[in-house]
């Protein structure tokens, strides 16, 4: 859908650019409008209300760009699930047309109607709508698999400003990261793909061809930053932010300078030189949190041609896994990991089906 700024921003130009962040609004909002008609006319229903789902402001990411679509007057509001239409009753009737000049109904690019953007569930609907699962009941090494960075954020990245039944939270800390094993299993997957490819780097070089080369590398500088979001156990977001949020984990210093210096090589030598640096900090931070790790270096020359090869690190990672479950499992790792569809990787619904195909 095509992008419209809202029309209050083209009457007063200038007048939110930096002035609050969605976070900010959303909080005022629930402090100065939304409360109060909830203490006045549910008072008894148990809530939890934040800013969760998509949006950049979620992420604490959005600026003076992300206010022309998407962005204002929104809301997350859990409530049990008998409550979720009496609810929606209330705020229809009782929300004001606008607050701070921002209107409280609006149109957004998946729902195209003028309507309010306080999202009304229950906390368990919520949170099946963005990882498709019941979080409640307990996940199998497979339901871990079908997230993506992105789903899970959409639950746990966002601030929540009141829980009085604790129910988000604990699902939010239920999904905080991946058990011991799925975690090494997730990590090995990516090393896999590291392994795989990268001596091609050089060989298509070798052989003329700088775009080949070129496109292998974006493709393993991908897999390396996740290996950094996964290091640091922090949840990767969609790749817009994937690059800002990576300069902030503790490895970015020691291995970021590295994967930009293999985007930018002139040539494929440097190119391999830059992977293989990148490869070594990733490895040396791996093995700093305590995670399992070579005696040696991450690389090593591949057989006898001139081209940077990877050691035995996915094997060591599987090598330390212990639950049966995990062990069985193919060596594709997690959905995010081997599919790169965005409609798929954005259906809730399809992940955990892909994901038990295991």
């Amino acid at each position: 859908m095509v992008s419209r700024r809202n029309p209050l921003d083209r009457a007063r130009p200038g007048f939110y650019l930096g002035a609050m962040s969605g976070i900010e609004l959303a909080r005022a909002y629930w402090a100065d409008i939304v409360r109060p008609i909830l203490d006045r006319e549910l008072p008894g229903v148990p809530r939890a209300v934040g800013r969760l789902g998509g949006g950049s402001d979620v992420l604490g990411l959005d600026d003076d760009t992300s206010r022309d679509h998407d962005w204002g007057l929104r809301l997350t509001l859990l409530v049990p699930a008998e409550h979720v239409h009496d609810v929606d009753r209330v705020l229809a009737a009782s929300l004001p047309a606008s607050y701070r000049g921002r209107p409280t109904a609006f149109p957004v690019t998946w729902d195209p109607t003028v309507r309010y953007r306080v999202e009304v569930a229950s906390p368990a609907d919520l949170v099946r709508s963005r990882t498709g699962l019941d979080v409640g009941d307990g996940l199998t090494p497979t339901d871990w698999l079908s997230l993506t960075g992105q789903s899970v954020l959409e639950v746990t990245a966002g601030p929540v400003f009141e829980d009085t039944s604790g129910e988000i939270t604990a699902l939010r800390e239920r999904l905080s990261w991946y058990p011991h094993d799925v975690w090494l299993h997730v990590l090995a997957a990516d090393w896999t793909r590291v392994e795989q490819e990268l001596p091609f780097v050089g060989r298509t070089g070798q052989r003329g061809d700088d775009l080949g080369s070129r496109l292998i590398a974006a493709r393993l500088i991908t897999a390396l930053v996740r290996l950094g979001f996964l290091l640091e156990r922090s949840w990767p977001p969609y790749p817009k932010w994937a690059g800002t949020l990576f300069a902030r984990l503790p490895v970015a210093p020691s291995a970021g300078g590295h994967l930009v210096g293999a985007l930018a090589a002139a040539t494929w030598e440097e190119r391999d030189a830059a992977l293989r640096a990148a490869c070594e900090a990733l490895h040396e931070r791996q093995r700093a949190v305590g995670l399992p790790a070579l005696d040696g270096p991450a690389c090593e020359p591949f057989y006898d041609r001139p081209f940077t090869g990877l050691r035995g690190i996915p094997q060591v990672l599987r090598a330390a896994v212990t639950d049966p479950a995990v062990r069985s499992l193919s060596h594709r790792g997690g959905v995010e990991q081997w599919v790169d569809d965005v409609g798929t990787l954005t259906d809730a619904g399809v992940r955990p089906r892909l994901a038990a195909c295991e």
